[in-house]
């Protein structure tokens, strides 16, 4: 079941390295990364198993990879959920290093 757009909150939270999702206030799901010069690895996607299959780790991926790219960095996907997530949305392929 997807979760309505107007519930979700999505923020990069710079001094944890982490982009952070929030379902009405609480927060649900995390995508840790680490940034250097030119990449942003991606070492974990986490989302709470409470709020599982609502769209949600989908919805962080995609956010934080837009973001990246306007960040103007590579993606290195270590996570194996956003290295999947990139093979399943092709439109990110140019982000990977």
């Amino acid at each position: 079941m997807e979760t309505p757009a107007d519930a979700i909150e999505i923020t990069r939270n710079g001094a944890a390295s982490r982009f952070e999702i929030r379902l009405d206030g609480e927060l649900v799901g995390i995508a840790e990364h680490f940034d250097d010069d030119e990449f942003r690895a991606f070492v974990h996607t986490e989302v709470d198993p409470a709020h599982s299959g609502k769209g949600l780790a989908g919805k962080l991926i995609g956010h934080a990879l837009r973001q990246t790219r306007a960040d103007g960095l590579k993606v290195d996907p270590v996570c194996p959920y956003v290295a999947a997530f990139i093979r399943r949305h092709p439109q990110y392929r140019d982000l990977l290093a």
